[in-house]
Order: structure tokens, then C-alpha cells, then sequence
């Protein structure tokens, strides 16, 4: 059954995808990208305006959405019974990634490089991170996976891609390579989307979510006393 809850990584998938390529789009058109120099990188396209307006747009929704689906996803893991420390380290990891993805479309690079490459690593190495914790709790514990059998392979595949291309990413821009680099920094984009998107799957076993307040113990209000009432005999 297929609610609400699983339309959000849909729609987070297809919004970021989306919103890179026009920002890329609109970068080729108004010439401030030279496609005859070679491949940019992403940040390299939304350096400047108009489009890194729509750029910091795109990534900081993007940012809020991820962070919404790390912790739907930290509160379905606990229902499954994972421990609180290691469903924990995932949320924060989970968050870093949302964090450094709105510090990456915030601070542009012709502008603030060292916080842009900050929000970079957040993004990209502690997305990859992400997701390879989800596999390997999967893993270890067991748990359900909602969807059909090839959903765990396919996860498998995405995150093995995508650390390769990380690599080969650092690797080339050392190398001066950085038309191939800057195809394999798309492609990781595209493929931790895509990996955001599948969480859709998982979702779908979710009805609704309620947000619950709990108040600290000495902050509880105390229990109401009894009423007595008076009888007439």
C-alpha cells in the first residue's frame, strides 16, 4: 500500500534530479559554462546568477526533505527493533548528509570554497555513508525488507557504484582530469538521489506518522487529584 509517506522520497528524487540539470540547463544557455573547455562540475554551474538562486532553492529543499526522510526512517528502524545507538549514528549521519547538502547550495564555490568543499564531504562521502550503514544493518539484523527481492541488490549496486565513482572522482581531479571528474561527481549526485528515492519502497509499509511531545520527568505536570463529590442521602 502505497501512502503519502512514499510519495516524499519520490518527489525528492525527481525535484533534485530535476533541479541540477535545469540549473545545468540555464548555465549552458547563458554561456557562464563553456561545455567547449570541458564537463563542468556541479558546482561549477551554480556559481553564478540567475541560476545559483535556483540552485541554493533546489538544494535546500532538497536538504529538508532528506533530513525528513532520515528521521521517518530512524523511527521505522526502531520499530524494527534496532538498537538505539546504532539507529542514532545513522540519524546523524543521515542529517550531516541534509546538512552539508544546504551548506553546499549556500555557499557557492567562487565565493566561500573551504565551506563549500566542507558541505561537499558532508554530502557526498556521509550520504554514501548513509546508505551503506542502512545496508549493512539490513544485513546484520535481518530486517524486513518491503518490495520485491531485487530491492536489496539493487541498493547493493547503487552504493558499491557510487563509492567506486567517489574514488575515481577524487582520483581524476588530482590527476587534472577534471572533465571526468566532474562527469563522476554527476553521476554520484544522480545515484544518491536515486538512493534517496528507493526509500519509497520502505514507506509503503507506513500508514502515517504522528509527531509525539514528551515532556522531561520533573518537568511532567503532577497527576490530578481525586475528586470528591458530595452525596445526598
Amino acid at each position: 500500500m502505497w501512502g503519502y509517506l512514499s510519495l516524499m522520497p519520490i518527489f525528492l528524487a525527481v525535484w533534485a534530479i530535476t533541479g541540477v540539470w535545469i540549473v545545468f540547463a540555464i548555465a549552458v544557455t547563458n554561456r557562464t559554462v563553456d561545455l567547449s573547455r570541458g564537463f563542468p562540475y556541479i558546482s561549477i554551474c551554480g556559481s553564478f546568477p540567475p541560476q545559483s538562486c535556483i540552485f541554493s532553492q533546489v538544494l535546500n529543499m532538497g536538504a529538508a526533505l532528506a533530513a525528513w526522510i532520515c528521521i521517518i526512517r530512524y523511527h521505522q528502524l526502531r520499530d524494527w527493533g534496532v538498537g538505539r545507538w546504532p539507529n542514532q549514528l545513522i540519524l546523524w549521519t543521515g542529517l550531516l548528509c541534509a546538512l552539508g547538502t544546504s551548506v553546499v547550495g549556500n555557499f557557492q564555490e567562487k565565493n566561500q570554497r573551504p565551506t563549500h568543499l566542507a558541505g561537499a564531504f558532508l554530502a557526498f562521502i556521509l550520504g554514501n555513508v548513509y546508505f551503506w550503514l542502512q545496508l549493512l544493518l539490513w544485513r546484520l539484523k535481518s530486517l524486513p525488507q518491503p518490495g520485491a527481492p531485487w530491492i536489496g541488490p539493487l541498493r547493493l549496486g547503487l552504493c558499491s557504484f557510487c563509492t567506486i565513482l567517489i574514488v575515481a572522482m577524487i582520483v581524476l581531479h588530482a590527476c587534472s582530469l577534471r572533465s571526468v571528474s566532474a562527469a563522476c561527481e554527476w553521476a554520484v549526485a544522480m545515484l544518491l538521489f536515486a538512493l534517496f528515492g528507493l526509500f519509497a519502497v520502505d514507506f509503503s509499509a507506513l500508514e502515517s506518522c504522528t509527531l509525539c511531545v514528551q515532556p522531561w520527568p520533573s518537568l511532567s505536570p503532577p497527576p490530578a487529584s481525586p475528586i470528591s463529590l458530595p452525596v445526598q442521602l
